[in-house]
């Protein structure tokens, strides 16, 4: 049986180490696909499929056979236990699901797990105008190693963009910064540019504002570019590192 699983609970932290004191790294969503590169007794260590990160997970909730049909596109879709019947539980934006049974208004994706229809899209859908799904996360809290409405950092919420959208970007600023392309000299911005810094990323809304996951603000929050750039070299001693822009 080919190494691919997918993963089976609304989301879960990846760990640098085999402990849940150490350092979450990323996050891995629902339906996402994933390799085992080893085991121990309630860890297993793996690789991400899509961005091959590496890191470790609880030895729990994942399956071998899924083939996705559909996405969630809001910020979290609500479970329900039966259509009409709404539990505590979410799925986060960008998770990937197989349809079961459907009616009017539900769909199932797991036995006795439901969402509404209007919150997923198929598979294959594209979302051309970005600024939707970066205003999904405004006002959601900073939170280092995270990618969903629990918490995020700014590197995620590019790279989630890239994801729902089925094409490959790296998870960390760092990685990020290699391998987008450069144009460093520009001294205007426009939509949809990104600004890169030593570990950090923001995303141009207009010529005048862009959006981030900003430390200091503690959430994802829409600032001035030129007091962002001032403010960054003044408390932090960055400057710019490249500029590229969102391409699909």
């Amino acid at each position: 049986m080919k190494n691919n699983h997918f993963y089976k609970k609304s989301l879960s932290n990846i760990y640098k180490k085999p402990s849940e004191v150490s350092e979450v790294t990323s996050q891995i969503l629902y339906g996402q696909k994933f390799k085992i590169l080893s085991k121990s007794k309630n860890w297993i260590k793996i690789k991400v499929s899509f961005d091959n990160y590496i890191g470790y997970i609880k030895k729990k909730n994942y399956t071998n056979g899924c083939k996705p049909t559909h996405k969630v596109f809001i910020l979290k879709a609500s479970i329900f236990n039966k259509p009409n019947s709404k539990t505590k539980y979410f799925l986060p934006f960008a998770s990937k699901i197989s349809i079961i049974q459907e009616n009017k208004k539900f769909i199932e994706f797991e036995k006795n797990k439901w969402i509404k229809k209007k919150d997923i899209k198929k598979i294959d859908h594209i979302e051309k105008d970005y600024l939707k799904v970066l205003k999904l996360f405004l006002k959601i809290k900073y939170v280092w190693g995270g990618k969903t409405y629990k918490g995020i950092d700014c590197s995620a919420i590019l790279q989630l963009l890239y994801y729902y959208n089925n094409k490959f970007y790296p998870r960390d600023a760092k990685d990020q910064l290699r391998y987008s392309k450069s144009n460093i000299k520009r001294k205007k911005f426009k939509k949809g540019d990104v600004i890169f810094w030593k570990g950090h990323v923001a995303i141009c809304i207009d010529d005048k504002k862009l959006i981030h996951a900003y430390g200091p603000e503690r959430k994802v929050i829409i600032m001035s570019i030129n007091k962002t750039l001032e403010r960054i070299e003044r408390t932090a001693k960055l400057i710019i590192k490249k500029v590229s822009c969102i391409n699909f």
